[in-house]
């Protein structure tokens, strides 16, 4: 569920973040609009009043006069103006456009309402004209006025509080909007991830098929039927192939030590012919060779489908490699094969825990294979260390070795025992699968390159025992 924690938590950041974006966009908008259309010449304001106040000129018979500028600017306002006199509160000076309605006369109440406010529903704005008062009306759709515009002084010292609340109060009703509306998504999205997980790791799968995200439920239910039936089939298809390789191999091993038999017995009977002879005994070793591939064959398949036991204990790396080291000395009547041991003061110490007789049978792999690449003879190197957390096994010879070609090869060609397409460059020979298998049941890994005298080399690491008391990895 880690990630649908996840999931939920990048939705709330962005959803905060958009939610606090929104906001200062708002406040931005609402504050460059406000500027925009107080700044609108055709509604006039408090500064285009003044101006026109400052437009009067007194005639020499004592009245005022506005003069064309101010008739201009009082026009571009679509407003009327009044010219209200100061202690009597008569109006000595009207526009031309102005109302019927409109008072020509004030006392000091109706002037301090005319000033604050509305004259006949007409916003009013002013300016002083020396004692006078300039009173300009505008159209009754250009201003809406607040008759009582007094604010607390506390109020005003708080606005920065005031503005946090309001925006914590805003993005807490927000969250608990936006966490309603995806509340469905968030409770489908919990089963669907668990499915998808269970799908890697091929577990039972059975996503309810409700919610906002059904579609998708389905699809990951019938993707895991699929699979199952797939799983199925291949596992049956592996059963069928690991069982008929061990039939064949069964089968042909009575036949085949017959072959064995009449093939020694006419090898060594003396009164054949040496020709004669000499064939049987090709016979004899071909099909000894028929013999050992059947059983790496049987042995290759039973460590691929994982029906090989695994009979472990506690073991001496060193003591185990240098007994079969003498034991391929002892089979080596020419020395035509003389082994190297290379140990260092580190080897005593390699406990290690597996199956000794697939370990025989991995280390016998590779020194064989050292053989039958050189027939002409080389010198085998065999050594045991201690590498870090682990024992490494070394099999390394001075004979022909491989190209670079095959190395990459032997490396990264797929073998034909565990390799299903139809690909020409499949690895045949199984001795070095064979290795490959047993290092890998045993938590291993094989290492394959050129050796240092130019022949072919291959470690095989192994995880050391903790401690000597460890009975098991």
């Amino acid at each position: 569920m880690k990630s649908v924690g996840k999931l939920i938590r990048r939705f709330c950041l962005v959803f905060l973040a958009a939610a606090v974006l929104v906001i200062i966009l708002n406040v931005i908008l609402f504050l460059t609009l406000s500027y925009s259309y107080s700044q609108r010449e055709n509604n006039g304001g408090w500064s285009r009043a003044r101006e026109i106040a400052g437009a009067f000129a007194r005639t020499d018979q004592g009245k005022y006069e506005l003069s064309e500028r101010g008739q201009e600017l009082l026009k571009e306002s679509r407003a009327w103006a009044i010219l209200v006199e100061d202690h009597t509160g008569n109006v000595i000076w009207e526009s031309d456009d102005i109302p019927e309605n409109i008072p020509r006369h004030y006392t000091a109440s109706e002037l301090s309402w005319a000033v604050m406010g509305y004259i006949e529903d007409y916003p009013v704005l002013w300016a002083s004209q020396g004692d006078n008062v300039l009173l300009l009306g505008c159209p009754k759709t250009s201003y809406w006025k607040m008759m009582q515009n007094t604010f607390d002084y506390k109020l005003i010292a708080n606005v920065p509080k005031i503005f946090l609340a309001f925006l914590v109060c805003n993005l807490l009703f927000l969250t608990l909007v936006y966490m309603g509306a995806v509340s469905g998504v968030l409770r489908s999205v919990g089963p669907i991830v668990r499915g998808i997980r269970s799908l890697g790791e091929k577990e039972d799968v059975s996503v309810r098929e409700k919610g906002l995200l059904s579609d998708m439920a389905v699809s990951i239910n019938r993707t895991a039927e699929k699979l199952k039936s797939q799983e199925y089939a291949l596992k049956k298809k592996e059963t069928a192939r690991a069982n008929w390789i061990a039939g064949v191999s069964h089968d042909i091993r009575t036949p085949l030590s017959m072959v064995l038999g009449y093939a020694s017995q006419l090898e060594e009977d003396k009164t054949l012919s040496k020709e004669v002879r000499k064939k049987a005994e090709i016979i004899r070793k071909q099909s000894q060779r028929m013999k050992n591939l059947i059983n790496d064959l049987n042995l290759a398949s039973k460590l691929e489908y994982n029906v090989q036991p695994l009979n472990s204990r506690r073991m001496n790396a060193a003591a185990m490699v240098r007994r079969i080291a003498v034991d391929f000395l002892n089979l080596d009547m020419e020395t035509q094969y003389p082994i190297e041991w290379i140990a260092e003061d580190t080897a005593a110490s390699c406990m290690i825990w597996g199956d000794e007789g697939l370990l025989k049978r991995a280390v016998s792999n590779l020194i064989f294979n050292c053989q039958v690449h050189n027939p002409e003879g080389c010198t085998i190197q065999i050594g045991v260390s201690k590498v870090g957390e682990r024992c490494c096994i070394t099999v390394a010879d001075n004979g022909v070795g491989v190209s670079e070609e095959k190395m990459e090869s032997i490396k990264n060609a797929p073998h034909y025992m565990v390799c299903d397409t139809n690909t020409g460059e499949q690895r045949h020979g199984l001795g070095l699968l064979i290795v490959r298998q047993i290092i890998q049941a045993h938590h291993g890994e094989v290492e394959i390159a050129h050796s240092p005298e130019g022949g072919f080399q291959v470690k095989l690491y192994l995880p050391l025992l903790e401690n000597e008391q460890e009975e098991s990895p």
